[in-house]
């Protein structure tokens, strides 16, 4: 069994780094605990600028120079923002390890917002908003979150509004790192065929000079959930759905036995609960799925699908029905073994994606301060009983307290 190994530097990033000898290629990242969810009203979408200004220039490079730093050696380069998390990282042989990690050092640490790439990326953001209207299940899911958490920033969408976009200069970049940088905050977390000892040789070399900063800046806690429903009319063809509710946090010892109930109703294979009812058997959807998201302090339960406006009512009451089921009748012996069989190994083959081991060690490590093994995991799913499944069920999938988001075709105004 591959063990991942954890080093701390002096400045309290954190290293992580699991050997795999059988691959040539070197996946490595560096991930904030900083996300949109520490924006407010009046800087939402900062976040998600900054990751996309990191990469136009830094105190030694131009924007130039950092697209082809790893390009040239056949690597890859990208980043992305979520609620909670940034992060930045590459994928490249592994005799380049030390030029990413530099380089990926580089962008996050020393960043410094040159105006003329900033007048030029927030065009672009404004283009990746326009986008985003064009896309109903994206603005399902962001306009959801909104439904889910009014008036708190885990409801606000990570490209943030037209107006604070451009009002965005040097100065609130600045400030916004200053308030959230948090070396103990931060994880370097590496995958490839590379000794522990280089890894941690580099990663001295290059962050060890990074000094060490502190926040003190506390998340805002979560409102009083509320179930609620709503209606947006759109120019698509399609009625767009989700139904769903705020679910566990990161810290909850529910979390894994939902994920597992949430595979079993929804999960990415064809023998789900909610595609056998609404495909398979009624044909009324080309795809269907649930999805289980947690994050430090709660968590989204979403499911989501997409049909002809005439369809919808009875897409949303089978739906409905598949959870009540599962609510109210515990699972067979058969059933439930081969439930356990099906999402065991989903995990087993998830550990074949090394780029994926790599942002699972980095996210474990900051919300949980542990990596899980593939072995706990298969314990809690062997020891899972029908009865605890419908429990749970009986708790998340109560009616009562589901939200429902409709996108519906705009309505004919001749």
């Amino acid at each position: 069994m591959r063990v991942p190994k954890i080093h701390t530097l002096d400045n309290g990033i954190r290293v992580v780094h699991m050997r795999v000898t059988s691959s040539k290629i070197v996946h490595c990242g560096i991930m904030l605990d900083v996300g949109s969810r520490d924006e407010s009203l009046d800087n939402q979408g900062i976040a998600h600028f900054w990751e996309h200004m990191a990469f136009k220039g830094t105190r030694k490079r131009k924007a130039f120079h950092i697209i082809n730093r790893l390009e040239t050696v056949g690597g890859e380069l990208n980043a992305f923002t979520d609620k909670e998390k940034i992060c930045f990282f590459a994928s490249l042989r592994d005799e380049y390890f030390e030029r990413a990690l530099e380089l990926l050092t580089d962008i996050t640490f020393n960043a410094v917002f040159p105006k003329n790439q900033l007048e030029r990326e927030r065009k672009v953001i404004l283009e990746e908003m326009s986008m985003y209207f064009d896309d109903p299940d994206g603005a399902l899911q962001d306009e959801f979150d909104a439904l889910l958490f009014p008036r708190h920033s885990m409801g606000m969408n990570i490209l943030g509004t037209e107006e604070t976009v451009n009002k965005f200069s040097r100065r609130h970049f600045q400030e916004f790192i200053a308030r959230h940088m948090d070396t103990n905050r931060v994880i370097v977390s590496v995958v490839g065929n590379l000794p522990w000892n280089k890894v941690i040789e580099m990663a001295e070399k290059h962050l060890g000079k990074v000094r060490p900063r502190q926040s003190r800046i506390k998340r805002k806690p979560l409102k009083l959930y509320k179930p609620n429903e709503k209606v947006i009319q759109r120019p698509i063809t399609q009625s767009r759905c989700a139904i769903g509710r705020p679910a566990f946090g990161i810290h909850d010892e529910r979390r894994g036995l939902f994920y597992f109930l949430n595979n079993i109703l929804g999960g990415p294979g064809m023998n789900s609960r909610l595609n056998l009812a609404l495909r398979e058997k009624h044909g009324i959807v080309y795809s269907v799925g649930s999805q289980f998201t947690p994050f430090s302090d709660t968590g989204i339960f979403l499911v989501s699908f997409g049909t002809d406006p005439a369809q919808l009512p009875k897409a949303i009451d089978l739906v409905k029905k598949e959870m009540r089921k599962m609510a109210e009748v515990n699972m067979g012996h058969r059933q439930l073994s081969t439930a356990k069989e099906q999402f065991m190994g989903q995990i087993a083959m998830s550990e074949e994606n090394n780029s994926g081991i790599m942002m699972m060690m980095a996210r474990s490590l900051l919300d949980m301060g542990q990596i899980p093994s593939i072995d706990e995991l298969f314990n809690l799913v062997k020891r899972t009983k029908a009865h605890e499944l419908r429990r749970l069920a009986e708790d998340m999938f109560d009616e009562k307290m589901m939200s429902t988001l409709i996108l519906e075709p705009e309505k004919n105004k001749n």
